[in-house]
């Protein structure tokens, strides 16, 4: 399979490319891309790994499915276009961050700034029917993003994981937690943060704190 995405996580993740799967996922994607819309637009699949080389990762925040709806989806887990309103569980990420960091709230929800520092913003499924929540997420996708998240964990030292909600939270076997932070809340939906466990967990200062202990860049949130 001649797959269009970064050349270091080309390298990690040929052997996935070239399973049985992987050729089923694509013919899958094609049709339900030809059929009608869906999200991200198709050169945004892999947006997540094109902009945060395999070696640059420092940070990995997992979410489940794109964006559904128009102008939304860029392929980076929580991120929307400049222009486009704040989905709920994105302006609950930036009240927490500022909360924690005193930063001020930014005036765009697209998180290409933090993906360009390291910040793997990684869906577990990478493409969605669009107004359809998790449609797109029996077509194998999560094969392939458990095999990054595995390469990610198994090669690197000291990244850290922030492992949002139980979708999340589940890949947590995954992770070598003497190797790397694993920072595990609630989900920042409204649904699950007004509960309880998204707000005052300080995961953004805690991330940094660990990072700059290993002589990392602490993230710019």
């Amino acid at each position: 399979m001649d797959v269009q995405i970064e050349a270091s996580w080309k390298a990690r993740l040929q052997e996935e490319f070239d399973k049985p799967y992987f050729a089923t996922l694509t013919a899958a994607v094609r049709q339900e891309y030809g059929a009608g819309t869906c999200y991200p637009p198709g050169r945004l699949i892999f947006n997540a790994f094109n902009l945060c080389p395999f070696d640059r990762v420092k940070v990995v925040i997992i979410g489940q499915d794109p964006y559904h709806e128009p102008g939304q989806a860029h392929g980076l887990s929580f991120s929307v276009n400049d222009g486009v309103p704040f989905p709920p569980s994105l302006q609950n990420i930036f009240r927490e961050i500022h909360d924690d960091m005193g930063t001020a709230m930014p005036q765009s929800g697209n998180l290409t700034r933090w993906a360009q520092q390291g910040v793997l913003l990684l869906n577990a499924t990478l493409t969605v029917r669009a107004h359809q929540a998790n449609s797109h997420a029996r077509l194998g996708w999560q094969e392939f993003t458990d095999a990054a998240i595995k390469a990610l964990a198994g090669e690197r030292e000291h990244l850290v994981f922030m492992l949002w909600g139980g979708y999340a939270r589940g890949k947590r076997g995954m992770i070598d937690a003497s190797r790397h932070l694993i920072l595990e809340s609630v989900h920042p939906s409204p649904l699950s943060a007004n509960r309880g466990g998204w707000f005052g967990q300080h995961q953004f200062s805690r991330c940094n704190a660990y990072l700059q202990e290993h002589g990392i860049e602490p993230v710019v949130w």
